[in-house]
């Protein structure tokens, strides 16, 4: 069978604005199946074959228990009928399984596939979906709506193709037999108990669908609360609130809980009624086949035969029910889950993006031309920001908190589009360049450092990954961190906590500026990169960065005025607007904003810009 790789089915197609429903969950499904066509026909061929062989073991049984009744003076048929009819009732019997069987090996690379491939998919656009949906989502609902959904692909796959279509093939072929052969009756009563059946089934499933929403809805409110308040587990213990978290977790716990008991009470209700229906037919069909059999119209092997149909119909149509509960469940999870593909990618490549051509030795020029920005409509950050950083040098941008710096470094990585004006580097617009190579070219140390729960080498060698250790190495000795790593106990494989937690905050910006050396990029972005180092060790830093960004194009954003002083251009922003630019010189000589941020400074030398003075203000 033909291989398809798990990201050769392309993303389905966003719907905006249209719920999404049963059909359309299954419609978005069907593709991802459908690349296994010929599996999938295969598998289609087998399960006919395993119910027709299905159907023929109480057809052998009748003919069994009606040549026990020949007559006993012909020995020769005594030996001969009987025995061919057990060795093809041994062989249906067998037959009905290695079907089976085979339909389940045909059917296993479709379903697993089909999984992989659209979780896969999932996390692909999660990852493309722009920062504003993750500073809005609640990871522990999300990661829940995840895991339910590709379990109910599996779920959906298994109960409809293993267990639906089978038992309507089998229908089918038994509601035929009993026209052809049997008084019609026996067909009235068969198709009246399965309409009935499936009728009651379908609108009492209905029914109860809408706790089973109410119920994912709570289970993934409860699992946020928990993964909330784990991973913010330090914060809790600083303030003592383990009764309140677990107060807030039990309230959620409790809202599902109900919801569970309703759930299952209905659930009472549906299994009542179908085994009401289910009885009733059963007794009705025997009652006909025993008035055939005294009327002398039937034989003992009819009557069996009825019967066996009858319990072969049972079975599939006692677990129906539960069935179709389920792939009500199935669509219900999956539902959310195709949701998060319904999320419009707001930043997308656009269409014929191109590379960014850019020399990663020599840097390149970056220019915000006119650039107006705002999260929310009715806040705007930036105000028709407009400079240029040469090829090679280093502008650095100070203002207090809130002044839109960090704004600039997120545009710059074309996490937000702009609103008006343009952002291009070496002439290029960010909007006409694939952002995969828009951001190979970029490297950021951030202010707040987040690592991943590995090893300190895998967060140092996510820069590059594929890097050597003499690589890593390297990049850890330029950063000054390279003597703490080798006094660790287990050196570079020392594992560095949930979020880098087991490291102090100047231990993990140093990890991230290894982690950014290591990239070698032509575009470096310092965001407040030394905020969590000490004096001592700022210093050290700060000579390894002037060094590196020699000839890079270098974006610093900086809240110790001394750490920028020698920027070829520094630019001041104040509520989103460039209110001076120009070198450490000549700013302090036009005794502006810049130069008393500075005088500041001098006299409180750890002090952040958190906001200007009241009289910058005025």
């Amino acid at each position: 069978m033909r291989r398809t790789p798990a990201s050769s089915v392309p993303l389905p197609l966003e719907t905006k604005g249209v719920p999404r429903n049963d059909w359309a969950t299954l419609r978005t499904l069907f593709p991802y199946l459908w690349v296994y066509k010929w599996r999938v026909m295969a598998a289609l061929g087998a399960l006919i074959g395993a119910k027709l062989a299905n159907v023929g073991v109480p057809l052998v049984l009748k003919q069994l228990i009606d040549q026990l009744a020949i007559d006993p003076a012909n020995p020769k048929a005594l030996l001969v009928l009987p025995l061919g009819a057990l060795v093809a009732y041994g062989l249906l019997r067998l037959s009905t399984t290695l079907f089976t069987e085979l339909r389940e090996f045909l059917f296993a690379r479709v379903t697993q596939r089909a999984v992989r491939t659209i979780a896969l998919q999932v996390f692909r656009h999660l990852h493309a979906l722009s920062l504003r949906f993750h500073l809005n989502r609640q990871t522990g609902g999300m990661t829940r709506d995840i895991e339910r959904g590709t379990r109910g692909v599996n779920s959906l796959i298994s109960y409809s193709l293993f267990n639906v279509l089978p038992t309507l093939v089998e229908i089918t072929l038994v509601l035929g037999y009993l026209v052809l052969n049997y008084d019609i009756w026996f067909t009235i009563i068969t198709a009246v108990a399965l309409v009935s059946y499936i009728a009651f089934t379908v609108i009492v499933t209905e029914w109860r669908t809408h706790f089973r929403r109410t119920m994912n809805d709570l289970d993934s409110k409860a699992n946020t609360k928990a993964i909330d308040s784990l991973i913010n587990y330090e914060t809790v213990k600083y303030f003592g609130n383990e009764d309140y978290e677990a107060k807030r977790y039990d309230q959620g716990l409790q809202s599902y809980e109900n919801a569970a008991v309703r759930s299952q009470t209905s659930l009472s209700v549906l299994n009542t009624g179908q085994s009401l229906i289910i009885a009733t037919a059963v007794t009705l069909i025997l009652w006909r086949a025993t008035e055939g059999v005294i009327a002398g119209t039937m034989t003992l092997g009819d009557l069996v035969l009825v019967n066996s149909f009858m319990i072969q119909l049972y079975i599939p149509l006692n677990f129906l029910g539960v069935i179709y509960r389920e792939i009500k469940q199935s669509l219900a999870d999956m539902e959310r889950l195709f949701s998060l593909l319904d999320q419009n990618r707001e930043v997308a490549d656009s269409p014929g993006a191109q590379p960014l051509a850019t020399d990663a030795v020599k840097g390149a020029r970056v220019e915000f031309s006119h650039v107006e920005f705002s999260y929310e409509a009715k806040r705007q950050i930036l105000f028709d920001v407009d400079f240029t950083i040469p090829a090679g040098t280093t502008t650095a941008v100070v203002g207090h908190s809130g002044s839109g710096k960090s704004t600039l470094s997120r545009l710059l990585f074309r996490f937000y589009d702009v609103n008006g004006g343009s952002i291009r580097i070496d002439g290029q617009d960010l909007r006409a360049i694939t952002q995969a190579s828009l951001r190979a070219a970029i490297g950021i140390v951030p202010q707040d450092t987040v690592l991943f729960n590995d090893s300190i080498e895998y967060n140092i060698a996510y820069g590059k990954p594929g890097a050597s250790h003499e690589d890593i190495v390297a990049a850890a000795r330029a950063a000054s961190i390279h003597d703490f790593i080798e006094s660790l106990p287990d050196g570079y494989k020392t594992m560095v906590g949930e979020r880098g937690l087991k490291l102090s905050g100047g231990e993990k910006q140093r990890v991230a500026i290894a982690r950014t050396l290591l990239k070698n990029p032509a575009i470096l972005i310092f965001d407040e990169a030394t905020s969590a180092l000490d004096s001592k060790a700022e210093q050290a830093i700060q000579a390894q960065l002037k060094e590196i960004a020699k000839d890079r194009t270098t974006l610093v954003i900086a809240h110790r005025l001394s750490t920028i002083a020698d920027a070829q251009q520094i630019i001041v922003l104040d509520h989103g607007k460039i209110v001076e630019r120009g070198t450490h010189g000549t700013l302090l000589a036009a005794r502006g904003l810049y130069a008393q941020m500075w005088e500041r400074q001098l006299a409180r030398p750890d002090e952040e810009l958190a906001s200007p003075p009241l009289e910058l203000a005025k």
